[in-house]
């Protein structure tokens, strides 16, 4: 199968109603032959296609590291290089499959949880970029409801996010400090119960409809995991 056909099968997958099943045959294939076409899908004007192309490469690339590790670091790397300005591009699905990819992936998370962390710490790699931080945001939030432990070190720099004029920038880093809350958080997470504006987060595999209030209110209602992870 040539690499168009084989970019063409794997939209077909992303876009089909059973995704599950579609991540299983993304998951059979070799992971070498199905990396590039999900990075082109990070791209896609459909946002769904977009976060399942993100879903799909935490697949792939997990199941490569149980294989050869370093076959799934030079993914990681590539996704790093995407966010260096010396990359010439933006990175768009980068911080967001680090994130998936670290969540689901022990050895990997271990790896690089910080440098995912960095992107959202103005002393570390920051990410000037609106929509790169909406992303780094979202993937600091699916690290640390998967593995609060290692995202412990973002409760530093999530509140940062908490006044941003952009609801998403708002609720995601509330939702990213659900697992991680200390004192302080936890108070400045409570001013935000009022706030009703509107968002789209992608969880459990599909976008839901939310408010920044809603994630508030989820988030001050996390048990305390960071020390049992």
């Amino acid at each position: 199968m040539g690499n168009r056909q084989r970019r063409a099968l794997i939209g077909q997958l992303l876009a089909q109603d059973d995704f599950p099943g579609a991540l299983e045959t993304i998951r059979r294939m070799p992971g070498r032959q199905a990396v590039n076409p999900l990075f082109s899908f990070f791209y896609s004007g459909d946002e769904q296609i977009r976060w399942r192309a993100v879903t799909a490469m935490g697949i792939v690339v997990g199941h490569m590291a149980d294989s050869t590790m370093e076959s799934a670091r030079v993914v990681m790397r590539r996704l790093m290089w995407n966010l260096n300005d010396e990359s010439g591009g933006i990175g768009w699905g980068s911080p967001e499959a680090i994130g998936e990819i670290t969540a689901g992936h022990p050895a990997l998370a271990d790896e690089f949880a910080s440098i995912l962390i960095s992107y959202i710490n103005p002393g570390g790699n920051f990410l000037e970029h609106e929509l790169l931080q909406r992303g780094s945001l979202w993937g600091v939030g699916r690290l640390a409801h998967a593995r609060p432990r290692l995202a412990k070190p973002a409760a530093a720099c999530l509140p940062a996010f908490f006044n941003s004029p952009d609801p998403y920038l708002r609720g995601t880093a509330i939702w990213a400090a659900g697992p991680i809350l200390n004192a302080r958080i936890r108070l400045l997470v409570k001013a935000s119960l009022s706030d009703s504006a509107p968002l789209g987060l992608y969880r459990q595999m599909q976008i839901t409809k939310t408010t920044v209030g809603e994630l508030a209110s989820e988030a001050l209602a996390e048990p305390d995991l960071a020390h049992g992870r």
